[in-house]
């Protein structure tokens, strides 16, 4: 199977990861939607998301590898329902 990811959706991913959410929850739409602002800021940016997920995977492998499933999982699905025609075209927002 082939899966497609777009820089939204990775940098979504990454925030969410990073949020304060807990891993396995499975929030609301606009409850993810804060988490990620609040994640965005708290960390700098997308590219401080990024970074701190990074760390995590060379820190605790074993935990980061199931928290992005999780965050990859809600995204996909929170996002495919609230915007189901922007899933392809989301990446042109970050350019």
């Amino acid at each position: 199977m082939t899966t497609t990811t777009t820089a939204l959706t990775a940098a979504r991913a990454e925030a969410l990861f990073t949020s304060h959410l807990s891993t396995g929850s499975h929030p609301a739409y606009h409850v993810v939607e804060q988490a990620i602002r609040l994640a965005v800021r708290a960390h700098g940016g997308v590219r401080g998301c990024a970074a701190d997920v990074a760390a995590e995977y060379g820190d605790h492998p074993d935990l980061a590898v199931p928290r992005m499933r999780w965050a990859r999982d809600l995204i996909d699905d929170l996002y495919d329902r609230h915007h189901p025609t922007h899933r392809h075209t989301d990446w042109a927002l970050v350019a």
